[in-house]
């Protein structure tokens, strides 16, 4: 099923608007979530649309918050999210990371207790927006293995990075610090499709290609992927003097409970250091040195990152975003949910 950006985005607010949430939020909320899928980010997109309206259907998510943000220092601050929206929150907090950056030159705002943001690079993709350079990492459930370990402790624990250049597009980065990212597997799921042998173990820690047998995921490259785990980990979570590691909330265990999630938004003005022309205008530079770079066997060419996405982006604009059939039909339905969320492990099916 192929639908216009337009039509998702408004099946997707009205959903999540018949579920409690308030229509601003659900509008922020409705863009992240268009945001991942009109860039192939299917995993962050609109299969997640029933289980966020289970959590908000059954309290799991403030439909009222308290939002509030605390200036700490010149340059630093914290978001309170109180159990809210984490779309919302985070975006809200990124606005006021830039509003501090411009007049800074730096900032880095923890935003704290919220539920899940989903595709992290909206953020930075805001900050990036604004001649800035966005940076952003969160937590996320307990689901993978630690190097050398056979049970799960930290989360698929994302990184986003995002710069302008010159002409208007964006050099990006969005990234899990697992071989791939649980929500990959769920989209695997949907389509009934196997998954390579290097993303997750079984109950018995075998590497395993069926998604419905997986219970951890591994850590990109080993001990490196562990380590940048580790990494989010403290910025996100212990930092900020939340539960951290394998004490963070799962996404499944009780979606009458607020998750209390952690993110960091670290955003930097090249003004204050090379200045903001020249800046940009290597970047620029960077991704036409990129695409010359002469290509290995088997490669058309080099992209620079983020350049895949606006390939997509481009046909998805011609063509239609295109939707597992059977999530477009819960999505245009009166259906909130079917109940299929709620205490389940963290590989819930």
């Amino acid at each position: 099923m192929r639908v216009s950006r337009d039509e998702l985005k408004d099946l997707i607010k009205t959903k999540l608007h018949k579920a409690g949430l308030k229509e601003e939020h659900a509008d922020v909320a409705a863009d992240v979530l268009t945001f991942a899928d009109e860039r192939g980010i299917h995993s962050h997109g609109a299969i997640r649309v029933e289980y966020y309206a289970e959590r908000i259907a059954k309290g799991g998510m403030n439909v009222n918050p308290d939002f509030k943000f605390e200036k700490t220092g010149p340059a630093t601050g914290v978001f309170h999210g109180d159990g809210g929206n984490g779309h919302t929150a985070a975006k809200l907090a990124m606005d006021e990371a830039i509003k501090m950056a411009k007049e800074s030159g730096v900032a880095i705002i923890g935003v704290k207790d919220i539920s899940h943001s989903g595709a992290i690079s909206y953020f930075t993709n805001q900050a990036a927006s604004a001649d800035l350079i966005g940076f952003s990492v969160c937590q996320s459930d307990p689901m993978v293995v630690p190097f050398g370990g056979a049970e799960p402790y930290y989360g698929t624990n994302p990184i986003a990075f995002a710069a302008p250049s010159s002409d208007g597009r964006m050099i990006t980065l969005d990234m899990a610090t697992t071989v791939q990212a649980w929500g990959k597997i769920l989209h695997a799921r949907s389509k009934n499709e196997s998954i390579p042998n290097t993303w997750a173990v079984d109950g018995n820690g075998e590497p395993t290609t069926d998604p419905l047998k997986v219970n951890a995921l591994l850590p990109i490259s080993g001990p490196k992927g562990y380590g940048l785990a580790m990494m989010v980990d403290v910025l996100s979570g212990i930092l900020l003097g939340l539960p951290f590691g394998n004490k963070v909330s799962s996404m499944y265990e009780d979606l009458s409970a607020y998750r209390k999630l952690g993110q960091l938004h670290i955003v930097i003005n090249p003004a204050f250091f090379t200045g903001l022309t020249s800046f940009k205008n290597d970047i620029t530079q960077s991704m036409e040195d990129l695409n010359q770079i002469k290509p290995a066997p088997g490669f058309s060419k080099v992209l620079y990152p983020g350049q895949n996405n606006d390939v997509v982006i481009e046909n998805y604009k011609e063509n239609g975003i295109e939707i597992v059939d059977d999530i477009y039909e819960y999505l245009k339905s009166d259906v909130i949910h079917n109940n299929q969320y709620d205490h389940k492990n963290p590989f819930a099916e």
